[in-house]
């Protein structure tokens, strides 16, 4: 392996025409018109940890018998750069998915990052949140440990495990390490309680199973369960088995994206 000789000045050196590629920089590529069906809420995103995050809590949502929580959902495929048009930045700034549109609100309301999403739609139908202090708090803490957490799981486990060019030691201990002892702390939470904010099911279970659950499972990374030893987390175990039995996440998960170009 070459070794690296840091400069002053970081350059980027991988000058590209391919409209999704990774830039140094951020706003709109090209122009775009995003299709915009008659449900109350458009959700522009794709099957990741972070998008599956939204269609689960719609679909829970219209579980619990819901009024207005249905929902156009179309494709943005983030290998193309479908995040990068206009109208899809207009929504999110930061081109990442998911990102919803409540057209029920006038003028229409934008909502990006999946932790914005999920506490929007818990407030706005108060549902799947607690109302007491205690309890919101609760489910608030976790739902936000995961935003800060996850990219240690994605970012970096999953990055230098699953897709780097070549298997690297330092990294892949850094971040196995950490997303072990995550992992560990979700299992000693739930060795206490059913749910991850106390006795009943939330937000903070509809994000953090999206990742840690699924990853647990085997669902995000081919090996990973074996190198993880995941089966020693009995607690998270059957916490997210649990969850992946509930009618609303699986409907969540075999939601239907219409093409942008329908």
């Amino acid at each position: 392996m070459t070794k690296y000789e840091l400069p002053n000045v970081w350059q980027w050196e991988e000058e590209n025409s391919n409209r999704g590629a990774n830039r140094p920089t951020a706003g709109e590529r090209f122009e775009q018109k995003l299709p915009v069906g008659e449900a109350p809420f458009q959700l522009y995103s794709l099957g990741t940890p972070n998008g599956i995050k939204v269609t689960i809590m719609l679909e829970e949502l219209k579980e619990l018998g819901v009024d207005g929580a249905d929902y156009d959902l179309y494709k943005i495929h983030i290998g193309e750069g479908d995040q990068f048009g206009s109208d899809f930045v207009k929504i999110n700034p930061n081109s990442k998915i998911p990102a919803l549109v409540d057209q029920s609100q006038n003028p229409r309301v934008d909502i990006f990052e999946s932790g914005s999403i999920l506490l929007y739609l818990a407030e706005k139908f108060n549902k799947l949140i607690p109302t007491d202090i205690h309890g919101r708090t609760e489910t608030l803490n976790w739902l936000f440990w995961q935003i800060g957490s996850g990219p240690y799981v994605g970012g970096g486990f999953g990055h230098f495990f699953a897709y780097a060019p070549e298997p690297m030691k330092y990294p892949i201990d850094r971040f196995t390490m950490e997303t072990k002892r995550q992992l560990d702390l979700l299992d000693k939470t739930l060795a206490q309680r059913s749910y991850i904010a106390g006795d009943t099911y939330t937000i903070a279970d509809i994000a953090i199973w999206s990742w840690y659950g699924r990853l647990a499972l085997g669902k995000l990374y081919k090996g990973s369960s074996e190198f993880l030893n995941v089966g020693e987390y009995t607690h998270l175990l059957e916490w997210a088995q649990r969850i992946a039995e509930r009618p609303g996440v699986q409907k969540g998960l075999a939601a239907k994206y219409q093409s942008l170009a329908e």
